[in-house]
């Protein structure tokens, strides 16, 4: 196991991160101050337009700062971004421009993470082993090796300190929201934001243990079966809780496989495996791959599609009660609709029925039926996917008044969900998508 020196994030990066944070607070402030003075002199229309400019100049200020930081709080500040009804539309904007990346490890740093990982004679368990990562993965990078029986495996190794590191960059995060709050950006209620970046803090912690994610490789490649879907088998006795051991696939990633122009059947066959495979989980096993990228897919040989990176799973209630939600969106059943959102904690018990139809439903009708679009036809074309509504500043302003809280999973779901969405988009496939799960009754699906 590393030692308690190695899990603490060196001191000048970590001075240098608190620099970047505290320039944009100072950004924050004079910015504050300035449009405080432009308002004495302004009408209220002219008060709301100058608002929502303050946002999307708030916005761009943490952007330019979260893009420096370059860590642990751009993938958190990406999934804070996925919450439409949560951030104001010009901070949410610039959030999901914001890309996760890391530094990669050297070899001389490789070696070491290996050896503290499987013990100093690591590499006789191992015909071959390359010391250059061919890719990124979840808080580590990813090695391509071979064992004494020949079998090709990929070796995902976490970064060092990296544990530190995200509990440093969520505070660092943190304390850049509380700014622009103070800067004057609508953000949710103290309690409930400091509750969803705990939420978001504890699955990021979760993430780490790569041994727990080897179990849940398997646990899928067991119960996720569906005819073309290839899912590596992790080898458990090569792995640690730093270090994840499977069956290497090959494969293409997405940008190459369309560099190679399949056809229309072979986008709509990859397209319906995707979308497949995601229902299954979501409601079928209730247990979801909550990070479905471009980058977690390969293309394979003869139609397969193989499926990456089961660093986060969710739990079977919350999937449950998530379906009940959407099945009374598809069937315009607002009191089950406010059933769910109160089973899923989203909304308090003293929203009644009358003030959920007349103020927060009308608030987030666009958003919901952009979500259900594609369950009412039984064949729907992606390439044709509008994009997401954005959320008016009114509109944000009116929902966030009767949020109570979020569940640590929504903000994993909504991810998954975009980011399903995207794919498909890309794929340009048209997918069958009236199932059994969240429609009831064949008159939800409209023939296309």
């Amino acid at each position: 196991m590393p030692s308690g020196a190695e899990e603490r994030p060196p001191r000048r990066g970590r001075l240098a991160r608190g620099a970047i944070a505290g320039g944009a607070l100072a950004r924050v402030g004079v910015a504050r101050l300035a449009h405080k003075a432009q308002d004495l002199t302004l009408t209220e229309p002219d008060r709301r337009e100058r608002a929502s400019a303050r946002e999307a100049e708030l916005g761009r200020i943490l952007f330019a700062a979260l893009n420096q930081l370059k860590g642990v709080a751009l993938k958190a500040a990406q999934l804070l971004s996925s919450e439409a009804s949560l951030l104001p539309e010009a901070l949410r904007a610039q959030l999901a421009r914001a890309c996760y990346q890391a530094t990669p490890m050297n070899q001389a740093l490789v070696a070491k993470r290996m050896r503290l990982a499987l013990g100093p004679d690591w590499e006789q368990r191992f015909a071959d082993f390359e010391p250059q990562a061919f890719a990124a993965a979840s808080l580590g990078q990813v090695h391509r090796a071979r064992l004494h029986d020949g079998r090709a495996v990929a070796l995902k190794l976490q970064y060092p300190g990296i544990a530190a590191t995200v509990k440093s960059d969520m505070r660092l995060l943190r304390s850049l929201l509380g700014g622009l709050a103070w800067g004057g950006a609508a953000l949710p209620d103290e309690a409930l934001l400091a509750r969803v970046l705990d939420d978001i803090e504890a699955t990021l912690m979760a993430e780490l243990d790569y041994a727990q994610e080897a179990q849940a490789l398997a646990w899928f490649r067991a119960e996720l079966q569906l005819p073309g879907l290839v899912i590596p088998e992790p080898l458990l006795e090569q792995g640690t809780a730093q270090l994840l051991c499977m069956q290497a696939l090959d494969g293409l990633h997405l940008q190459a496989w369309l560099a190679r122009g399949p056809t229309q059947a072979e986008r709509d066959h990859a397209g319906q495996l995707i979308f497949d495979s995601f229902l299954a989980m979501m409601f079928r096993l209730r247990r979801l791959h909550a990070d479905p990228h471009s980058g977690n897919y390969l293309f394979m040989t003869e139609g397969r599609l193989g499926l990456l990176d089961f660093g986060c799973t969710l739990a079977p209630a919350f999937c449950e009660t998530l379906a009940s939600a959407w099945s009374a969106g598809l069937r315009g059943d607002r009191a089950a609709l406010r059933r769910a959102y109160l089973d899923l904690g989203l909304i308090a018990p003293g929203l009644d029925q009358a003030a959920f139809d007349a103020e927060l439903y009308p608030a987030l009708a666009e958003l919901l039926d952009w979500q259900l679009e594609p369950f009412r036809h039984e064949l729907f074309d992606f390439g044709q996917r509008r994009p997401m509504p954005r959320m008016q500043s009114e509109q944000h302003r009116r929902a966030l008044a009767h949020l109570q809280g979020m569940p640590a999973e929504l903000p994993y779901v909504d991810r998954a969900y975009l980011g399903l969405n995207q794919m498909l988009k890309q794929l340009g496939a048209r997918v069958r998508t009236c199932n059994p799960f969240i429609q009831s009754g064949a008159d939800v699906c409209k023939k296309s």
